[in-house]
């Protein structure tokens, strides 16, 4: 695990200055790698390439030192992340006379590139983002793996191409000046993340999940390409599988994998939050050890979002080493700024500081944390998913003019004053969200504001319509019909933009590495083959996932309900965040910036923090805004 960064310069570069850069890239994201770092630097009177990387050692402990070359120094590698199969895919290499150096997964990428090029980029499973310069061939390749676990930003700039895995590498070496993005402004507010390609900066771009970039060094041009096919055509065909061949097949999928992301040469434990995700990883790794491992929970004073009798129950059944951790708004005071800037673009999805502690505390432990990530998108596990059978059962019975009135009616009725996200927020929020024109899912996955509360708040100059055309057109899918549908968008959205860049973030910045053994292609693309109701069955979430591994847990502890791993960020906005989020609330800074409705903005704050109505995800987004915003255009 590790962070990389790279420039191309263009005319008689100057050594020094671009070595200076590099370093200075490295030295920002130390945090990614505190254990070793790597520079490589290509100097010609027509072009510079300059290559660097911070490594955090997990595997190959002696040798894995980079960046790696070619037997003739004419092809070099950084690489961040990990490949879980490079074991099986040396093996080949070697069979075919290929010679290796040393035991790390990053020579395994080199040596697959030199025999089969960037073809030889779609058998890697793993988590990855990695640079190959090839001076021979006069190209540089920069890939990012299947989900987008590992970040990757990039900018063309007048004198070359600058590429990181943390954007405050490039921000500070960049002589460029990057305006507000408004699309990107758009999507924060919608969404609450900014997903790939956009960022927050114009002409900044994240590399979208599997894909690669071409850069050739002579004609300056770029060329991206999808490394694995992902036929969307084909997705709605489902294959005759019986449910006793699912379950068994699951079962063996998720087995195998667990075990292939337990490889390291480090201490390795689990976050196990007592769901159902954590729970079954948490399961089979204990079951594939000889020792107890150690599993991390967190929780909180706050009765309403802690859940850590769950955990235990499923620490005592595995028998593990049980690390548990309750905290209060004491404990994160002094970190949330340090949290939310690491970000370097706005982030306001509130479990990053939870998991952002939960890191914190498991890195004293072990080096490695297996997490549940990606069960809810592979599997079906989201509430907002059998929403959508609602949808449609509710626009087909209820005329869209009756619609209007109950919402009218009910809407200002189910309206609370507490950041508890009960029944009423449920409600409220479902019946917010029904659609009668096949829109519903792309406002249901806008967890900040609304369509209608975003014209409200940005000033005419800054509102951007149509924000999602990029992704339906990728998609495909216009007008989100089934589950399917659903998880294809949340592939392509919410997990690459929030939940991973959550954790990615929250781990990296305490050294700590985080693996997701449900984000593994091959259970992606064999889920995608299942009749839908296997995954979602009636009501029943996950249905596949549980009736796999339900003979290993207490009768219907599987099927217990539980919240997700939030943070009680509305309450501590009328706290402990209260002065700042008021400084944020001045009149005159807000006209300065020109971004906002002063009015507006004002009266959602204001009814958030006297108790009229909760407001909490709203205020929260505005709050992250600025915060980012203050700390950058100070």
């Amino acid at each position: 695990m590790c962070g990389i960064n790279g420039i191309v310069r263009y005319g008689k570069a100057q050594t020094k200055e671009l070595l200076n850069d590099i370093n200075l890239m490295n030295d920002l994201i130390i945090h990614r790698g505190p254990d070793d770092d790597g520079v490589f630097i290509s100097d010609t009177d027509s072009v510079s390439v300059a290559m660097g990387m911070r490594r955090l050692s997990i595997i190959d402990l002696s040798s894995g030192k980079q960046p790696m070359y070619s037997h003739d120094n004419k092809i070099s590698i950084v690489f961040n992340g990990e490949i879980y199969n490079y074991r099986e895919i040396k093996k080949e290499l070697s069979d075919s006379g290929v010679t290796f150096k040393t035991t790390s997964d990053t020579e395994v990428i080199l040596k697959l590139y030199e025999q089969q090029g960037t073809s030889g980029f779609k058998k890697l499973d793993g988590m990855f983002a990695f640079s190959i310069c090839d001076l021979g061939r006069g190209k540089l390749f920069i890939a990012r793996d299947f989900f987008g676990e590992k970040p990757l930003y990039y900018t063309e700039t007048p004198d070359g191409l600058i590429w990181c895995s943390e954007l405050k590498s490039i921000l500070n070496v960049s002589k460029e000046k990057y305006p507000i993005s408004r699309i990107g402004l758009n999507l924060f507010f919608r969404l609450t993340y900014i997903p790939a390609p956009y960022t927050i900066y114009e002409n900044v771009h994240k590399l979208e999940p599997n894909t690669y970039l071409c850069y050739d060094l002579d004609d300056r041009k770029i060329n991206t390409y999808q490394i694995d096919d992902l036929v969307f055509a084909d997705r709605n065909v489902k294959k005759d599988i019986s449910l006793e061949e699912a379950q068994a097949s699951i079962r063996s999928l998720v087995e195998e994998s667990v075990v292939s992301r337990s490889i390291a040469d480090v201490p390795i434990g689990t976050f196990l939050s007592g769901g159902v995700d954590s729970s079954i990883v948490s399961l089979c790794l204990a079951k594939n050890n000889p020792s107890p491992i150690e599993t991390f929970s967190i929780g909180f004073k706050n009765k309403a979002f802690d859940e850590t009798d769950k955990s235990k129950i499923v620490a005592n059944l595995i028998k593990s080493n049980h690390h548990e951790f309750i905290i209060d708004e004491k404990d994160l005071e002094e970190d949330v700024h340090n949290i939310l800037v690491n970000f370097d673009e706005p982030f306001a999805d509130s479990s990053a500081l939870p998991s952002h502690l939960v890191s914190n505390k498991t890195k004293n432990y072990v080096k490695v944390a297996l997490t549940g990530d990606g069960g809810d998108e592979v599997f079906g596990g989201y509430n907002k998913y059998y929403i959508g059978k609602l949808n449609q059962r509710y626009t087909t019975i209820i005329p869209k003019s009756l619609h209007n009135t109950i919402r009218l009616i009910g809407s200002p009725m189910l309206k609370t004053s507490s950041d508890k996200r009960g029944i009423r927020f449920k409600m409220r929020r479902m019946l917010d969200s029904f659609d009668y024109d096949n829109q519903f899912y792309w406002d249901i996955i806008s967890l900040g504001f609304s369509k209608e509360k975003i014209t409200s708040i940005l000033s005419p100059t800054w509102y951007q319509t149509s924000i999602f055309e990029y992704y339906k057109e990728k998609s495909q899918i216009k007008n989100p019909k089934n589950l399917t549908d659903y998880r294809v968008i949340d592939q392509l959205i919410s997990l690459e933009g929030d939940m991973l860049v959550k954790v990615d973030r929250t781990s990296m910045l305490n050294s700590l590495e985080c693996r997701a053994p449900f984000l593994n292609k091959s259970i992606w693309k064999y889920t995608m083959q299942l009749p839908e109701k296997y995954l979602l069955n009636g009501w029943n979430k996950k249905f596949i996932l549980k009736e796999a591994f339900k003979d290993q847990f207490p009768t219907d502890f599987l099927n217990k309900s539980k919240s997700g791993f939030g943070a009680p960020v509305g309450d501590w906005l009328k706290t402990s965040l209260k002065k700042e989020l008021m400084g944020y609330l001045d009149k005159s800074k807000i006209e300065t910036q020109g971004i906002f409705n002063f009015n507006n903005v004002q009266l959602l704050v204001e009814n958030h923090l006297n108790g009229k109505e909760d407001s909490s995800f709203q205020v929260w987004t505005y709050y992250c805004f600025q915060k980012w915003y203050y700390t950058n255009h100070s």
